[in-house]
């Protein structure tokens, strides 16, 4: 996104460029995640030329396009099937893992019922999914509602992975990101189901942030949802 026009309203005067990250005068710094990965850079900008040819549609319009991306990067990020998928795995372990006394975790009342309540919440945002998947086959594009989805689905993320962390106990403490590795000859320190889950907890405490912070995403829907 750069600015091409500095005379109308900031939203219309930004246009959409690819632009070549070998080019000259482009610097990229490492970002190290939370959880030790690379996934991120800073990239640094300094008398950078980019033909016309590179830039996506109309000049001035390139904050339209963007708000079309953003609305399905946002739909995306709500990742009901992943959750869905992850709460089967929660269960599976806390069948296996001790509770208090002699019974397995799952028969603990209140983890169950942690479990649970994020369960229903999930329910809903799979209902509305599916509603405004149901709208796009008609014709609508995505708009700002996207914003409901990536804000109930990253923070149900978040806490199905807290849940699992708690649900491994001990098994949680070690992290060896290299065991992920698929190359790695290392023997693991917890069981097979356990595997890359404080790997996934400690990445996604960034979910609230990307795709556009969940403060944003409220205020998104204030405005434009709910017209306050």
């Amino acid at each position: 996104m750069v600015r091409t026009n500095t005379e109308v309203k900031k939203q219309e005067g930004i246009s959409f460029l690819l632009i070549d990250l070998n080019a000259p005068g482009i610097e990229r710094r490492p970002i190290i995640s939370m959880d030790g990965g690379h996934y991120l850079n800073e990239v640094f900008f300094t008398d950078v030329r980019v033909p016309v040819t590179n830039r996506i549609g109309e000049e001035n319009k390139g904050w339209t396009y963007a708000k079309f991306l953003l609305g399905n990067e946002r739909s995306g990020i709500a990742g009901v099937g992943k959750s869905k998928k992850k709460i089967e795995k929660i269960i599976a372990a806390a069948q296996q893992e001790r509770g208090i006394g002699e019974g397995r975790l799952w028969d603990d009342p209140e983890f169950r019922s942690k479990v649970s309540a994020v369960s229903s919440k999930l329910s809903a945002l799979e209902n509305i999914n599916l509603r405004m998947l149901a709208a796009e086959a008609a014709g609508k594009t995505v708009g700002p509602e996207a914003s409901i989805l990536k804000i109930n689905g990253t923070e149900i993320e978040q806490s199905l992975n807290e849940i699992f962390v708690e649900a491994l106990g001990n098994f949680a403490a070690p992290y060896e990101p290299e065991g992920l590795n698929i190359d790695a000859n290392l023997d693991p320190v917890e069981p097979e189901y356990g595997r890359g889950v404080m790997t996934e907890h400690l990445l996604r405490r960034a979910a609230t942030i990307y795709g556009g912070t969940n403060e944003v995403q409220r205020d998104i829907i204030a405005k434009h949802v709910l017209g306050l």
